[in-house]
C-alpha cells in the first residue's frame, strides 16, 4: 500500500515567517486558484452547501488533503469542486488566494482557473472569469493574469467550446490557456484543433506533461500543440534527447517539486529532477501548484530545495529571476519587475 502523502500540519512553515524566502519578492507561473484555496473559506463553503458527514470538523478537513497517489488526488479535487457552486463563492476564494499571495510577498502570478469543472452547476465561463476578477480587483498590490484550464478529462469538443467561452471575456486579464487532468488518458494529441484555435485567438499556451505520464507526453506537448511552456514536466529526464531539446530550446518549464512529492510522482525532495534540469541549462521556474491541498507555500518550495538539494543563495535568486523571464509579461514589465525585484531591500539575504 502506498504511503499517505500531502498536506503537512501548516504549522511546519508558518514558523518560519520572518525569514528571508518569506519576505524576498517572487513570482509564480504555475498555481491553479481552485487549489489554493485558504482552508478557512473553504469551510466556510462546505458548511455553506449543507456539510459533509465525511468531513465533520476543521482537523478532518486538514486530514482529507493526503493523497495515496495521484488518481486519489484528482478524486479529492472534484470533491472540493462541488463546493463551488455560485458565482459569488468564485469571488470569494480569488480574493481570500489574492490576500494569501500578497502575504507571501509574490508580485505577480500566472494562475489557472478551470470554469468547465463547474458546468455541472450550470455556470458559464464568462460569468465564472467574471467573478474571479471581481475577487482578484479587492487585491490592487498584487498583479494576477488568468490561465483558463481546459481540463482535458471531458475531451476536445468540450475544450473547444470552453476556448470560445473564454474567448469572450478574454480583456478580463486570461493571458493564456492549459490542460490539467488525467493525463495519460488524454494525450496533448487530441486537442491539437483547440491550441491552434487558442493561438488564433491571441492566448498563450501550456499543458500538464510530464506529470503523471512520461516523456512521450512532453513530445506531445511540443509537437502536436505547440506549446510555450510546459506544465511540470518533471519526467523528461526519461529521454536524453528530450532533455537535450528543452535545453537548446529554451522552453520554460513550470515546475512544482513539492506537489511532486505529496502526490508521488517522485519519492522524496532529495530526489526530485530540478537540481539536474537546472544544471543542464534548462529555463526552470519553481511554483506550487495547489499550495492549500498541498501544505506547501511559495516560500517552502524554495527552503526545500535549499535544504534538500543544496541550492544556494544566488541559484534561488536565479529560479526567481526565471520565472520572470518565463512569465507572459512584455519585454517591458519584464524588464520593469526584475529592476524593482533587484532593487528590493530583501533581495538579499
Amino acid at each position: 500500500m502506498v504511503a499517505l502523502i500531502g498536506n503537512r500540519d501548516n504549522r511546519s512553515f508558518m514558523s518560519h515567517a520572518n525569514d528571508w524566502y518569506d519576505r524576498v519578492p517572487k513570482v509564480e507561473l504555475h498555481l491553479h486558484l481552485e487549489g489554493a484555496i485558504p482552508l478557512a473559506p473553504l469551510w466556510e463553503l462546505i458548511q455553506k452547501y449543507g456539510g459533509d458527514p465525511a468531513v465533520p470538523n476543521f482537523p478532518a478537513l486538514e486530514q482529507k488533503f493526503r493523497y495515496r497517489d495521484f488518481s486519489h488526488f484528482i478524486r479529492t479535487w472534484v470533491w472540493k469542486n462541488g463546493f463551488l457552486r455560485e458565482y459569488e463563492d468564485f469571488t470569494l476564494i480569488a480574493a481570500a488566494v489574492a490576500k494569501d499571495l500578497r502575504a507571501q510577498n509574490i508580485r505577480y502570478v500566472e494562475a489557472f482557473f478551470s470554469p468547465p469543472d463547474f458546468a455541472r452547476h450550470n455556470l458559464k465561463a464568462q460569468e465564472i472569469t467574471e467573478a474571479v476578477r471581481k475577487g482578484l480587483s479587492q487585491v490592487p498590490e498584487i498583479e494576477v493574469a488568468l490561465i483558463a484550464d481546459l481540463v482535458r478529462d471531458y475531451g476536445s469538443e468540450r475544450a473547444a467550446r470552453s476556448l470560445r467561452d473564454i474567448a469572450e471575456v478574454k480583456d478580463l486579464g486570461v493571458i493564456g490557456i492549459g490542460i490539467g487532468g488525467t493525463e495519460g488518458d488524454f494525450p496533448p494529441a487530441l486537442f491539437s484543433d483547440v491550441y491552434e484555435d487558442a493561438r488564433k485567438f491571441g492566448f498563450h499556451t501550456s499543458a500538464h506533461a510530464g506529470e503523471a505520464a512520461g516523456a512521450v507526453s512532453v513530445w506531445g506537448a511540443i509537437r502536436e500543440l505547440g506549446v510555450n511552456r510546459i506544465g511540470h514536466g518533471t519526467r523528461i529526464g526519461e529521454d536524453p534527447a528530450l532533455l537535450d531539446y528543452v535545453v537548446q530550446n529554451r522552453i520554460p518549464l513550470e515546475m512544482c517539486p513539492l506537489s511532486n512529492v505529496r502526490t508521488a510522482v517522485v519519492e522524496s525532495l532529495s530526489k526530485h529532477p530540478i537540481r539536474n534540469f537546472f544544471e543542464r541549462g534548462a529555463l526552470v521556474t519553481v511554483n506550487t501548484d495547489d499550495p492549500k491541498m498541498f501544505g506547501n507555500s511559495l516560500s517552502e518550495e524554495f527552503r526545500g530545495l535549499h535544504e534538500a538539494l543544496a541550492f544556494s543563495d544566488d541559484e534561488l535568486r536565479q529560479l526567481i529571476l526565471n520565472g520572470i523571464e518565463s512569465s507572459w509579461l512584455s519585454s517591458e514589465k519584464k524588464t520593469e519587475l526584475r529592476t524593482s525585484f533587484e532593487a528590493d531591500p530583501d533581495w538579499l539575504t
